[in-house]
């Protein structure tokens, strides 16, 4: 989409005078395959870099349009998210020192950006979802302010009718709704090119979903959302349900996401995928057209295929072709979308490295890889990789079932390496990325465990908030170090910045794991609760979630001082002892003004309220450590 003027969402007549030239494209399309015009007989590949912009507290920065203005260079455009960034490296003959090369340009321009945004006080993050990422920070206030961007969000709300919402089950559980197609820009990916030919187009693109599933096994690197423990690769799942037009009601019936696997292979060519997603997937924005591709042809020219690209933009398969043209010559490319942005440099290249020489090998070996597995299988490695990674159990070629490391470090390494020596790429390179891949593996050392493991390693120190704030920061050190994550030490509390970074609002560090009751529960109850959950204060809701009330323990001292609990035992309910509307707080209030609002008020607890929802407490307690620090401070003073 980035590359076209969007104009909105059409309705009536624009989407009928859009659809036209959607049609007319696809004919040209068929045209340009029936007549051998694409380019033929030339690998090239490519690779777009998505990231996060941090501010000094390691938290999601809005900082895009200063950070373009500072580096100046167009190798850099927007995302979605104000706090994302988007760097397109330049296409290479696939061969010789490609991989080298794609690696040191990365290197540079990354460079190239620290050093522009220094002075800022941002900094450039490489992660699938930022662990410090917070859903206050998804609001279309934090929408890079483009048509294009504005138009896909309506467009998808309007067609989906309601709230997004997202469940995610993993260790921990996700269910959450979301007023906008903002939660998209929770994502970010390393996605390669992989130019090839339009006679060979079908088995390539039916290989590239083959080895999705492996390739993801050991490249998972985004554990966490909002503080949960999910997916190995969470950004599948959630980036799926981000930008589904589909209502729930809609699920039952047989309707594709619009981010999706696919639903069969490839028989002959790359017209089959247009025509499914067209058939599929209603036109969501629509931009201004002024091109007759058959012209362009008659006149010798490469067409641009506006309409059938900015349709092709808005599905969002994993494996996605795209129609190009370079030096006035069309071509077709395989994009692949699965790999995570992170966690290092020399981890992205070699995943590229790995699905490259896969992709290369099964080519070289099988002139249909449907012939010898299912489609079912490679989907359902796929997604087993997405929720397990190296933990996942995969069907391989011929029915083989093998868990994923024996797979990779049996099969698909030496696989790689065949396809990458037929296809010309140096030695060196190929002992490089490949052998990252196989200590990646060997240690089982990805991203996601390197997160996952520096959290379990943390989990009786600090709050959660500071815990997720060291983990980005001792990610960024290493990143920035341009060590592999199998080399990487696990994350230290210290490596946080302490408390003051972590107790900037409410949302870092309030309590979550609420227990509540509802206003016709016995009072009983509450008292044990309180027992047993050490707890000194428990909220009132109802059945939506919605706070009613709160009682805390000075009520049941009142009760039981004055001897009504023990007359009364059975006859009084929360509602008779609650505290009724109690004064609330958001998560986005700043930690000053929470505790000044204790202060004044003279009360123990804050309930943080979101959207009229009971989302988390705030108490005194909370305050207990950094004050205990404080103390201690000004004694040695």
């Amino acid at each position: 989409m980035g590359t076209h003027k969007i104009q909105g969402e059409f309705q009536g007549e624009e989407r009928r005078v859009f659809m036209r030239y959607l049609l007319r494209d696809l004919r040209a399309m068929e045209h340009i395959l029936a007549n051998g015009l694409l380019e033929e007989g030339v690998r090239r590949v490519g690779a777009e870099q998505e990231m996060f912009l941090l501010d000094r507290h390691n938290l999601a920065a809005p900082a895009a349009l200063d950070v373009l203005k500072r580096v100046n260079d167009p190798h850099f455009t927007t995302e979605l998210g104000l706090f994302n960034l988007e760097m397109n490296l330049d296409p290479l003959l696939f061969g010789g020192d490609c991989l080298s090369r794609m690696e040191e340009q990365l290197q540079g321009l990354l460079g190239k950006l620290r050093a522009s945004i220094a002075d800022l006080d941002v900094k450039a993050l490489l992660t699938g979802i930022l662990p410090t990422i917070r859903k206050s920070d998804l609001g279309l206030e934090n929408m890079v302010p483009l048509p294009r961007y504005q138009a896909l969000n309506q467009a998808m709300s309007r067609m989906r009718g309601g709230a997004y919402e997202f469940y995610i089950k993993g260790l921990d559980e996700i269910l959450v709704k979301h007023d906008s197609v903002m939660v998209e820009a929770c994502n970010a990916s390393f996605q390669v090119h992989f130019q090839v030919g339009a006679s060979e187009f079908a088995n390539l693109y039916n290989i590239a979903q083959v080895v999705a599933g492996p390739l993801l096994a050991c490249a998972t690197n985004s554990p966490l959302l909002f503080g949960r423990r999910l997916w190995a690769e969470t950004r599948i799942a959630l980036f799926q349900q981000a930008v589904d037009t589909r209502s729930v009601g809609h699920h039952l019936r047989e309707s594709s996401p619009r981010v999706t696997f696919g639903n069969s292979w490839v028989k002959e060519s790359v017209l089959e995928l247009y025509k499914e997603d067209i058939s599929r997937f209603r036109t969501l924005v629509g931009t201004g057209l002024d091109e007759d591709p058959f012209e362009a042809l008659a006149r010798g020219e490469a067409p641009q295929l506006k309409a059938l690209r900015l349709h092709n933009g808005t599905v969002y398969r994993w494996n996605r072709a795209c129609y190009g043209i370079m030096n006035g010559k069309p071509h077709l490319r395989i994009e692949n979308r699965v790999m995570p942005s992170g966690p290092s440099v020399a981890d992205e290249i070699a995943n590229a490295a790995f699905w490259f020489g896969m992709v290369s090998g099964l080519a070289f070996k099988y002139e249909d890889i449907t012939k010898v597995t299912e489609f079912e299988h490679a989907k359902m490695n796929f997604v087993a990789a997405a929720r397990g990674g190296l933990g996942a159990h995969m069907t391989w070629l011929e029915g083989e079932e093998l868990p994923a490391p024996r797979l990779i470090l049996d099969r698909l390494l030496p696989l790689a390496e065949e396809g990458l020596a037929k296809a010309g790429v140096d030695q060196a390179d190929r002992d490089r990325y490949l052998g990252l891949i196989r200590e990646r593996v060997g240690s089982g050392r990805t991203g996601t465990r390197w997160i996952l493991q520096s959290l379990a390693g943390m989990k009786e120190q600090g709050t959660q908030g500071e815990r997720l704030n060291a983990v980005t920061a001792a990610m960024l050190e290493r990143q920035q170090e341009g060590t592999p994550v199998a080399a990487w030490e696990l994350a230290s509390l210290a490596e946080g910045g302490g408390w003051k970074q972590n107790y900037l609002k409410v949302e870092q560090y309030m309590t979550t794991d609420l227990f509540t009751v509802h206003a016709d529960d016995p009072v009983d109850l509450v008292a044990n609760l309180m027992e047993w959950q050490r707890i000194r204060h428990v909220p009132v809701e109802d059945s939506q979630h919605k706070l009613i009330g709160l009682i805390s323990y000075r009520a049941i001292l009142r009760l039981m001082a004055r001897g009504t609990l023990e007359r009364n035992r059975d006859g009084l309910c929360a509602a008779d002892i609650m505290k009724r509307d109690p004064a609330v707080i958001g998560p986005e209030m700043s930690t000053l003004r929470a505790i000044e609002l204790m202060r004044r008020l003279a009360v123990g607890c804050l309930p943080v309220v979101q959207d009229g929802k009971l989302v988390g407490l705030v108490t005194e307690h909370d305050f207990m450590d950094i004050a205990a620090e404080l103390l201690e401070q000004k004694l040695k003073e």
